[in-house]
């Protein structure tokens, strides 16, 4: 049962959140919903990934909540790169997606925590509270997927098999197919415009594609940006 107490005394002090979702209309429902609690408060609100990462490079944020289906960059890839630039950061994945290959992508991404949006004002409170006591938060459904995907790995006695693209990978690949150019994509990820072109053919030979076309067919395919 979700912990609904209020955060000891000792622990005093406001939780500084991050909100990043694409749509203006959740951000200010969510808002609505944390900013009510006394030790909760929206401080930086995101449209999408890479403009997240840009607010907690700059602003003072405890706590990041990450839609996962965003522009530019996704959720998942935005937790990634908080991360590792943000380790004191918390992260929590709240999403519309009742997705077991999400939920576990969330967990390697080092979200501590994946709320759905359609029990966000029953959930999401406990799940900050959580994320910021160093404590794991999952729905119910969620907590099924891990134990069933626990016993099938012991059962079968090995590991799931290695992703086929890096995390940078996948990043290059969502913007190519977003048709940023290798300039756009370059200023996106701080990297150089070189490094693009090599990810970008990396891609096409990882993947067994030809052109731009190729790679964002493989990109919708694989959930990356909607059709």
């Amino acid at each position: 049962m979700p912990d609904t107490a209020m955060p000891d005394p000792a622990d005093s002090g406001t939780i500084r959140i991050l909100l990043a979702d694409d749509h203006a209309l959740v951000r200010r429902g969510v808002r609505l919903i944390l900013d009510q609690q006394p030790d909760l408060e929206v401080v930086a609100e995101a449209g999408d990934g890479a403009e997240a990462i840009e607010l907690a490079r700059t602003r003072d944020v405890d706590l990041a909540v990450l839609d996962i289906a965003m522009p530019r960059l996704t959720g998942l890839q935005a937790a990634r790169e908080l991360a590792a630039v943000r380790p004191d950061l918390r992260i929590l994945m709240l999403t519309m997606h009742d997705n077991e290959q999400y939920f576990f992508q969330a967990l390697k991404a080092g979200a501590s925590g994946y709320v759905l949006k359609s029990v966000a004002d029953r959930d999401l409170v406990a799940a900050c509270r959580a994320a910021m006591r160093d404590e794991p938060f999952l729905y119910p459904g969620a907590v099924t997927a891990l134990i069933r995907n626990y016993l099938d790995r012991a059962r079968r006695g090995q590991e799931d098999p290695d992703r086929i693209l890096t995390p940078r990978e996948e990043e290059v690949l969502k913007l190519v197919a977003e048709g940023h150019s290798s300039k756009e994509i370059a200023d996106l990820l701080f990297i150089s415009i070189k490094t693009v072109q090599r990810h970008r053919a990396n891609l096409l030979h990882k993947l067994g594609l030809r052109d731009r076309l190729d790679l964002t067919r493989y990109a919708i395919r694989a959930g990356l940006i909607e059709p």
